[in-house]
Protein backbone atom coordinates (compact mmCIF):
# COMPACT_ATOMS: atom_id res chain seq x y z
CA UNK A 1 0.00 0.00 0.00
CA UNK A 2 1.39 3.42 -1.00
CA UNK A 3 2.40 5.73 1.80
CA UNK A 4 1.16 9.31 2.11
CA UNK A 5 3.10 12.58 2.06
CA UNK A 6 1.53 15.78 3.43
CA UNK A 7 2.94 19.17 2.37
CA UNK A 8 2.54 21.84 5.04
CA UNK A 9 3.81 25.35 5.62
CA UNK A 10 2.69 28.92 6.02
CA UNK A 11 0.83 30.64 3.15
CA UNK A 12 2.59 31.49 -0.11
CA UNK A 13 5.73 29.38 0.34
CA UNK A 14 4.94 27.32 -2.77
CA UNK A 15 3.10 24.29 -1.37
CA UNK A 16 0.69 24.06 -4.30
CA UNK A 17 3.49 24.56 -6.83
CA UNK A 18 5.37 21.62 -5.32
CA UNK A 19 2.13 19.62 -5.11
CA UNK A 20 1.56 20.11 -8.86
CA UNK A 21 5.15 19.16 -9.68
CA UNK A 22 4.99 15.94 -7.66
CA UNK A 23 1.54 15.15 -9.04
CA UNK A 24 2.86 15.65 -12.57
CA UNK A 25 0.04 17.96 -13.60
CA UNK A 26 -1.61 21.22 -12.62
CA UNK A 27 -4.22 20.29 -10.04
CA UNK A 28 -3.88 22.92 -7.32
CA UNK A 29 -4.63 26.57 -8.02
CA UNK A 30 -1.51 28.77 -7.79
CA UNK A 31 -1.55 32.51 -7.15
CA UNK A 32 0.66 35.09 -5.42
CA UNK A 33 -2.24 35.92 -3.10
CA UNK A 34 -1.74 34.07 0.23
CA UNK A 35 -4.38 31.62 1.40
CA UNK A 36 -5.68 30.42 -1.99
CA UNK A 37 -5.69 26.80 -0.78
CA UNK A 38 -8.28 26.10 1.92
CA UNK A 39 -9.35 22.47 1.56
CA UNK A 40 -6.82 19.68 1.58
CA UNK A 41 -6.27 18.43 -1.94
CA UNK A 42 -5.19 14.83 -2.60
CA UNK A 43 -3.58 13.16 -5.60
CA UNK A 44 -1.19 10.38 -6.58
CA UNK A 45 2.37 11.65 -6.49
CA UNK A 46 5.64 10.41 -7.98
CA UNK A 47 9.30 11.30 -7.76
CA UNK A 48 11.67 9.04 -9.65
CA UNK A 49 10.63 5.48 -8.79
CA UNK A 50 8.78 6.57 -5.63
CA UNK A 51 4.97 6.38 -5.69
CA UNK A 52 2.93 7.90 -2.88
CA UNK A 53 -0.29 9.58 -1.88
CA UNK A 54 0.05 13.36 -1.87
CA UNK A 55 -1.85 15.93 0.23
CA UNK A 56 -1.74 19.71 -0.24
CA UNK A 57 -2.78 21.67 2.87
CA UNK A 58 -3.78 25.19 3.76
CA UNK A 59 -2.03 26.05 7.01
CA UNK A 60 -2.48 26.50 10.75
CA UNK A 61 -4.56 29.66 10.89
CA UNK A 62 -6.02 30.52 14.26
CA UNK A 63 -9.73 31.36 14.54
CA UNK A 64 -12.80 31.05 16.71
CA UNK A 65 -14.62 27.73 16.70
CA UNK A 66 -16.73 27.28 13.58
CA UNK A 67 -14.97 30.06 11.65
CA UNK A 68 -13.41 29.53 8.22
CA UNK A 69 -9.93 29.73 9.73
CA UNK A 70 -10.76 27.08 12.33
CA UNK A 71 -12.27 24.77 9.71
CA UNK A 72 -9.21 25.27 7.48
CA UNK A 73 -6.93 24.35 10.37
CA UNK A 74 -9.01 21.22 11.03
CA UNK A 75 -8.46 20.14 7.41
CA UNK A 76 -4.69 20.49 7.87
CA UNK A 77 -4.74 18.55 11.14
CA UNK A 78 -6.74 15.76 9.47
CA UNK A 79 -4.13 15.58 6.70
CA UNK A 80 -1.32 15.29 9.27
CA UNK A 81 -3.17 12.54 11.12
CA UNK A 82 -3.29 10.34 8.00
CA UNK A 83 0.17 11.15 6.61
CA UNK A 84 3.13 8.78 6.93
CA UNK A 85 5.62 11.58 6.22
CA UNK A 86 5.34 15.36 6.55
CA UNK A 87 7.18 17.83 4.34
CA UNK A 88 7.53 21.28 5.95
CA UNK A 89 8.03 23.88 3.24
CA UNK A 90 9.72 27.21 4.04
CA UNK A 91 10.63 30.18 1.85
CA UNK A 92 14.39 30.55 1.26
CA UNK A 93 14.00 34.11 -0.01
CA UNK A 94 11.84 35.36 2.86
CA UNK A 95 13.95 33.66 5.53
CA UNK A 96 12.83 32.23 8.86
CA UNK A 97 9.43 33.51 10.00
CA UNK A 98 7.54 33.12 13.31
CA UNK A 99 4.93 30.94 11.58
CA UNK A 100 7.70 28.57 10.49
CA UNK A 101 8.66 28.15 14.14
CA UNK A 102 5.02 27.46 15.05
CA UNK A 103 4.77 24.77 12.40
CA UNK A 104 8.04 23.17 13.48
CA UNK A 105 6.95 23.11 17.11
CA UNK A 106 3.63 21.46 16.20
CA UNK A 107 5.26 18.91 13.89
CA UNK A 108 7.85 17.84 16.45
CA UNK A 109 4.98 16.76 18.71
CA UNK A 110 3.54 14.48 16.01
CA UNK A 111 6.28 11.84 16.32
CA UNK A 112 6.24 11.36 12.55
CA UNK A 113 9.13 11.77 10.09
CA UNK A 114 9.46 15.39 8.99
CA UNK A 115 11.55 16.63 6.06
CA UNK A 116 12.43 20.35 6.03
CA UNK A 117 12.48 21.81 2.50
CA UNK A 118 13.49 25.37 1.56
CA UNK A 119 11.65 26.42 -1.60
CA UNK A 120 12.56 29.32 -3.92
CA UNK A 121 16.26 28.51 -3.40
CA UNK A 122 17.34 29.41 -6.92
CA UNK A 123 20.76 30.85 -7.61
CA UNK A 124 21.21 34.05 -5.63
CA UNK A 125 18.95 33.01 -2.75
CA UNK A 126 20.36 33.77 0.74
CA UNK A 127 22.04 31.01 2.82
CA UNK A 128 19.76 28.59 4.67
CA UNK A 129 21.67 28.58 7.98
CA UNK A 130 18.91 30.22 10.04
CA UNK A 131 16.51 27.33 9.34
CA UNK A 132 18.62 25.01 11.52
CA UNK A 133 16.97 26.78 14.47
CA UNK A 134 13.77 24.84 13.68
CA UNK A 135 15.43 21.69 15.04
CA UNK A 136 14.44 19.61 11.99
CA UNK A 137 17.86 19.04 10.53
CA UNK A 138 19.40 20.40 7.35
CA UNK A 139 16.95 22.08 4.95
CA UNK A 140 16.83 20.69 1.41
CA UNK A 141 17.16 23.48 -1.14
CA UNK A 142 14.73 23.27 -4.06
CA UNK A 143 12.86 25.36 -6.59
CA UNK A 144 9.42 23.84 -7.07
CA UNK A 145 8.75 26.21 -9.96
CA UNK A 146 11.88 25.29 -11.91
CA UNK A 147 12.30 21.69 -10.76
CA UNK A 148 15.68 22.24 -9.11
CA UNK A 149 16.82 20.10 -6.17
CA UNK A 150 14.54 17.16 -6.97
CA UNK A 151 17.39 14.64 -6.70
CA UNK A 152 18.17 15.83 -3.17
CA UNK A 153 14.46 15.73 -2.29
CA UNK A 154 14.26 12.16 -3.61
CA UNK A 155 17.17 11.11 -1.38
CA UNK A 156 15.40 12.57 1.67
CA UNK A 157 11.99 11.03 0.91
CA UNK A 158 13.13 7.57 -0.22
CA UNK A 159 13.87 6.06 3.22
CA UNK A 160 10.31 6.77 4.44
CA UNK A 161 8.36 6.26 1.20
CA UNK A 162 10.11 3.40 -0.60
CA UNK A 163 8.20 0.59 1.07
CA UNK A 164 9.23 -2.08 3.52
CA UNK A 165 12.95 -2.16 2.71
CA UNK A 166 15.14 -0.58 5.37
CA UNK A 167 17.48 2.28 4.62
CA UNK A 168 20.46 -0.06 4.96
CA UNK A 169 18.90 -2.51 2.49
CA UNK A 170 18.30 0.30 0.02
CA UNK A 171 21.91 1.42 0.32
CA UNK A 172 23.06 -2.16 -0.24
CA UNK A 173 21.01 -2.37 -3.46
CA UNK A 174 22.51 0.86 -4.81
CA UNK A 175 26.08 0.50 -6.12
CA UNK A 176 28.72 2.14 -3.96
CA UNK A 177 30.29 4.92 -6.04
CA UNK A 178 34.04 4.43 -5.55
CA UNK A 179 36.48 6.81 -7.29
CA UNK A 180 40.17 5.88 -7.63
CA UNK A 181 42.11 9.15 -7.69
CA UNK A 182 45.68 10.42 -7.46
CA UNK A 183 48.64 11.93 -9.30
CA UNK A 184 49.67 10.60 -12.73
CA UNK A 185 51.56 7.29 -12.85
CA UNK A 186 51.01 6.20 -9.25
CA UNK A 187 49.27 2.99 -10.33
CA UNK A 188 45.56 3.87 -10.28
CA UNK A 189 44.60 1.83 -13.34
CA UNK A 190 46.82 -1.07 -12.23
CA UNK A 191 44.98 -1.07 -8.90
CA UNK A 192 41.59 -1.02 -10.65
CA UNK A 193 42.60 -3.98 -12.79
CA UNK A 194 43.81 -5.85 -9.69
CA UNK A 195 40.49 -5.23 -7.92
CA UNK A 196 38.45 -6.32 -10.95
CA UNK A 197 40.65 -9.35 -11.61
CA UNK A 198 40.97 -8.42 -15.29
CA UNK A 199 42.96 -6.13 -17.57
CA UNK A 200 40.01 -3.75 -17.86
CA UNK A 201 42.04 -0.51 -17.91
CA UNK A 202 44.89 0.37 -20.23
CA UNK A 203 48.13 0.66 -18.23
CA UNK A 204 51.77 1.41 -18.92
CA UNK A 205 54.80 3.40 -17.73
CA UNK A 206 53.68 6.53 -19.58
CA UNK A 207 51.91 9.16 -17.46
CA UNK A 208 48.48 10.34 -18.57
CA UNK A 209 47.20 7.19 -20.33
CA UNK A 210 43.80 7.46 -18.63
CA UNK A 211 41.81 10.47 -19.78
CA UNK A 212 38.13 9.77 -19.18
CA UNK A 213 36.66 8.94 -15.78
CA UNK A 214 35.58 5.38 -16.53
CA UNK A 215 33.00 3.66 -14.30
CA UNK A 216 33.03 -0.14 -14.22
CA UNK A 217 30.35 -2.20 -12.40
CA UNK A 218 31.78 -4.74 -9.96
CA UNK A 219 30.63 -7.12 -7.23
CA UNK A 220 32.66 -7.44 -4.04
CA UNK A 221 31.36 -10.22 -1.78
CA UNK A 222 27.86 -9.63 -3.13
CA UNK A 223 28.07 -5.84 -2.69
CA UNK A 224 27.48 -3.80 -5.86
CA UNK A 225 30.28 -1.30 -6.49
CA UNK A 226 30.84 1.15 -9.33
CA UNK A 227 34.64 1.56 -9.60
CA UNK A 228 35.62 4.82 -11.30
CA UNK A 229 39.15 5.10 -12.71
CA UNK A 230 40.21 8.72 -13.21
CA UNK A 231 42.90 10.71 -14.95
CA UNK A 232 45.99 11.70 -12.98
CA UNK A 233 45.63 15.06 -11.24
CA UNK A 234 48.65 17.30 -11.70
CA UNK A 235 49.09 20.78 -10.27
CA UNK A 236 46.80 23.17 -12.16
CA UNK A 237 49.77 25.28 -13.29
CA UNK A 238 51.15 22.27 -15.19
CA UNK A 239 47.87 21.43 -16.95
CA UNK A 240 48.26 23.10 -20.35
CA UNK A 241 46.73 20.95 -23.09
CA UNK A 242 43.00 21.17 -23.71
CA UNK A 243 42.58 17.39 -23.63
CA UNK A 244 44.30 17.17 -20.24
CA UNK A 245 42.20 20.06 -18.95
CA UNK A 246 39.07 18.14 -19.90
CA UNK A 247 40.43 14.94 -18.31
CA UNK A 248 41.22 16.76 -15.05
CA UNK A 249 37.76 18.38 -15.03
CA UNK A 250 36.26 14.91 -15.51
CA UNK A 251 38.30 13.57 -12.58
CA UNK A 252 37.13 16.37 -10.28
CA UNK A 253 33.57 15.70 -11.39
CA UNK A 254 34.05 12.05 -10.42
CA UNK A 255 35.14 13.17 -6.94
CA UNK A 256 32.01 15.30 -6.56
CA UNK A 257 29.70 12.47 -7.56
CA UNK A 258 31.54 9.69 -5.72
CA UNK A 259 30.57 8.52 -2.26
CA UNK A 260 34.06 7.39 -1.34
CA UNK A 261 37.48 8.10 -2.85
CA UNK A 262 40.62 5.98 -2.73
CA UNK A 263 43.62 8.26 -3.01
CA UNK A 264 46.48 6.27 -4.52
CA UNK A 265 49.94 7.54 -3.61
CA UNK A 266 53.40 6.25 -4.52
CA UNK A 267 55.21 4.86 -1.46
CA UNK A 268 58.57 5.85 -2.96
CA UNK A 269 57.39 9.49 -3.25
CA UNK A 270 55.06 9.49 -0.30
CA UNK A 271 52.40 12.16 0.19
CA UNK A 272 53.86 14.86 -2.00
CA UNK A 273 52.28 18.31 -2.10
CA UNK A 274 49.87 17.33 -4.89
CA UNK A 275 48.69 14.25 -2.93
CA UNK A 276 47.83 16.49 0.02
CA UNK A 277 46.08 18.98 -2.27
CA UNK A 278 43.90 16.19 -3.70
CA UNK A 279 43.07 14.92 -0.21
CA UNK A 280 42.00 18.41 0.86
CA UNK A 281 39.81 18.66 -2.26
CA UNK A 282 38.06 15.41 -1.25
CA UNK A 283 37.53 16.76 2.29
CA UNK A 284 36.14 20.03 0.92
CA UNK A 285 33.64 18.06 -1.16
CA UNK A 286 32.66 16.15 1.99
CA UNK A 287 33.52 12.72 0.61
CA UNK A 288 34.86 9.75 2.55
CA UNK A 289 38.51 8.89 1.86
CA UNK A 290 40.91 5.95 2.16
CA UNK A 291 44.62 6.22 1.41
CA UNK A 292 46.14 3.45 -0.76
CA UNK A 293 49.93 3.51 -0.43
CA UNK A 294 50.98 1.72 -3.63
CA UNK A 295 54.39 0.24 -4.54
CA UNK A 296 54.94 -0.70 -0.90
CA UNK A 297 57.01 -3.65 -2.11
CA UNK A 298 59.67 -1.16 -3.33
CA UNK A 299 60.18 0.40 0.12
CA UNK A 300 63.36 -0.75 1.84
CA UNK A 301 62.95 0.73 5.34
CA UNK A 302 59.24 0.15 5.93
CA UNK A 303 59.32 1.20 9.59
CA UNK A 304 60.81 4.60 8.77
CA UNK A 305 58.30 5.06 5.94
CA UNK A 306 55.38 4.37 8.30
CA UNK A 307 56.70 6.99 10.72
CA UNK A 308 57.11 9.50 7.88
CA UNK A 309 53.55 8.86 6.68
CA UNK A 310 52.07 9.27 10.16
CA UNK A 311 53.86 12.58 10.71
CA UNK A 312 52.79 13.98 7.33
CA UNK A 313 49.14 13.02 7.88
CA UNK A 314 49.06 14.56 11.36
CA UNK A 315 50.78 17.75 10.20
CA UNK A 316 49.14 18.37 6.82
CA UNK A 317 45.71 16.69 7.03
CA UNK A 318 44.34 17.34 10.54
CA UNK A 319 40.85 17.71 9.03
CA UNK A 320 41.01 13.98 8.17
CA UNK A 321 42.49 12.79 11.46
CA UNK A 322 42.51 9.00 11.71
CA UNK A 323 42.57 8.54 7.92
CA UNK A 324 43.12 4.83 7.24
CA UNK A 325 46.11 3.95 5.06
CA UNK A 326 46.32 0.59 3.28
CA UNK A 327 49.85 -0.50 2.36
CA UNK A 328 49.78 -2.49 -0.88
CA UNK A 329 51.29 -3.35 -4.21
CA UNK A 330 48.86 -3.19 -7.12
CA UNK A 331 51.45 -4.91 -9.32
CA UNK A 332 51.94 -8.01 -7.12
CA UNK A 333 48.58 -7.95 -5.33
CA UNK A 334 50.13 -7.83 -1.85
CA UNK A 335 47.87 -6.02 0.62
CA UNK A 336 45.09 -5.34 -1.93
CA UNK A 337 42.65 -7.61 -0.07
CA UNK A 338 42.70 -5.12 2.84
CA UNK A 339 41.48 -2.23 0.69
CA UNK A 340 37.74 -2.94 0.40
CA UNK A 341 37.25 -3.67 4.13
CA UNK A 342 38.89 -0.27 4.80
CA UNK A 343 36.61 1.33 2.21
CA UNK A 344 33.49 -0.04 3.89
CA UNK A 345 34.66 1.06 7.34
CA UNK A 346 35.13 4.60 6.02
CA UNK A 347 31.75 4.43 4.26
CA UNK A 348 30.02 3.37 7.48
CA UNK A 349 31.63 6.25 9.41
CA UNK A 350 30.58 8.67 6.64
CA UNK A 351 26.96 7.50 7.05
CA UNK A 352 26.99 7.36 10.87
CA UNK A 353 24.11 9.05 12.71
CA UNK A 354 24.39 9.80 16.41
CA UNK A 355 21.35 10.12 18.67
CA UNK A 356 20.70 13.65 19.96
CA UNK A 357 20.60 12.66 23.68
CA UNK A 358 24.03 11.01 23.33
CA UNK A 359 25.42 14.10 21.66
CA UNK A 360 24.19 16.44 24.37
CA UNK A 361 25.54 14.27 27.18
CA UNK A 362 28.83 14.26 25.29
CA UNK A 363 28.71 18.10 24.95
CA UNK A 364 28.20 18.52 28.71
CA UNK A 365 31.15 16.23 29.45
CA UNK A 366 33.32 18.01 26.86
CA UNK A 367 32.63 21.37 28.54
CA UNK A 368 33.32 19.94 32.00
CA UNK A 369 36.65 18.60 30.80
CA UNK A 370 37.66 21.77 28.97
CA UNK A 371 35.30 24.77 29.54
CA UNK A 372 34.77 27.28 26.72
CA UNK A 373 36.79 30.50 27.07
CA UNK A 374 35.71 33.71 28.78
CA UNK A 375 34.53 36.58 26.55
CA UNK A 376 34.31 40.03 28.16
CA UNK A 377 34.49 38.34 31.53
CA UNK A 378 31.62 35.93 30.84
CA UNK A 379 31.81 32.24 29.99
CA UNK A 380 30.54 31.28 26.53
CA UNK A 381 27.57 28.94 26.77
CA UNK A 382 27.31 25.97 24.44
CA UNK A 383 23.63 25.16 24.78
CA UNK A 384 22.80 22.32 22.47
CA UNK A 385 24.10 20.11 19.65
CA UNK A 386 22.26 18.03 17.06
CA UNK A 387 23.37 16.08 14.01
CA UNK A 388 21.96 17.92 11.04
CA UNK A 389 23.04 15.49 8.35
CA UNK A 390 25.18 12.52 7.33
CA UNK A 391 27.41 11.97 4.29
CA UNK A 392 29.49 13.65 5.77
CA UNK A 393 28.55 13.84 9.48
CA UNK A 394 27.32 17.40 10.00
CA UNK A 395 26.49 18.96 13.36
CA UNK A 396 24.71 22.16 14.39
CA UNK A 397 26.06 23.63 17.65
CA UNK A 398 23.91 26.28 19.33
CA UNK A 399 25.84 28.80 21.43
CA UNK A 400 25.22 32.08 23.23
CA UNK A 401 27.81 33.92 21.10
CA UNK A 402 28.89 31.62 18.26
CA UNK A 403 30.99 34.33 16.62
CA UNK A 404 33.23 34.50 19.70
CA UNK A 405 33.98 30.77 19.90
CA UNK A 406 37.69 30.34 19.01
CA UNK A 407 38.59 28.08 16.12
CA UNK A 408 40.84 26.13 18.48
CA UNK A 409 37.85 25.19 20.66
CA UNK A 410 35.81 24.16 17.62
CA UNK A 411 38.71 21.89 16.57
CA UNK A 412 38.80 20.48 20.09
CA UNK A 413 35.13 19.53 19.83
CA UNK A 414 35.54 18.03 16.34
CA UNK A 415 38.52 15.92 17.42
CA UNK A 416 36.65 14.74 20.50
CA UNK A 417 33.67 13.79 18.32
CA UNK A 418 36.00 11.65 16.20
CA UNK A 419 37.42 9.87 19.23
CA UNK A 420 34.19 9.32 21.15
CA UNK A 421 31.92 8.33 18.25
CA UNK A 422 34.37 6.42 16.02
CA UNK A 423 34.55 8.83 13.08
CA UNK A 424 38.14 8.43 11.84
CA UNK A 425 39.27 9.89 8.55
CA UNK A 426 35.96 11.43 7.43
CA UNK A 427 35.36 15.17 7.09
CA UNK A 428 33.23 16.50 9.96
CA UNK A 429 31.30 19.71 9.56
CA UNK A 430 30.31 21.73 12.62
CA UNK A 431 28.11 24.77 12.09
CA UNK A 432 27.82 27.32 14.88
CA UNK A 433 24.38 28.78 15.46
CA UNK A 434 23.06 31.38 17.83
CA UNK A 435 19.99 30.46 19.79
CA UNK A 436 18.37 28.38 22.45
CA UNK A 437 17.75 24.65 22.38
CA UNK A 438 15.54 24.28 19.25
CA UNK A 439 13.68 21.38 20.86
CA UNK A 440 12.70 23.51 23.85
CA UNK A 441 9.03 24.45 23.44
CA UNK A 442 9.69 27.79 25.14
CA UNK A 443 12.63 28.55 22.88
CA UNK A 444 10.80 28.08 19.57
Amino acid sequence: MAKTLAIVGRPNVGKSTLFNRLAGRKLALIHDLPGVTRDRREAEGALGDLRFGLIDTAGFEEGREGSLSARTRAQTEAALATADLVLLLVDARAGLMPDDRDFARALRRLEKPVVLVANKAERGAPPLDEFFALGLGAPIAISAEHGEGMAELYAALAPALSGAATREEKQAEKPLQLAIIGRPNVGKSTLVNRLLGAERMLTGPEAGITRDAIAVPWQWHGRAVSVIDTAGLRRRAKVAETVEQLAVADAFSAIRFAELCVLVTDATQLLEKQDLTIAREVAEEGRALVLAVNKWDLVADKRAKRTEMKEKLETHLPQLSGLEAVLLSAKTGAGVDALMPAVLRAYDAWNRRIATPLLNRWLAEAQDRNPPPLVSGRRLRLRYIAQANIRPPTFALFASKPGDLPESYRRYLVNLLRQNFDLPGVPIRMMLRKGKNPYDAKGG
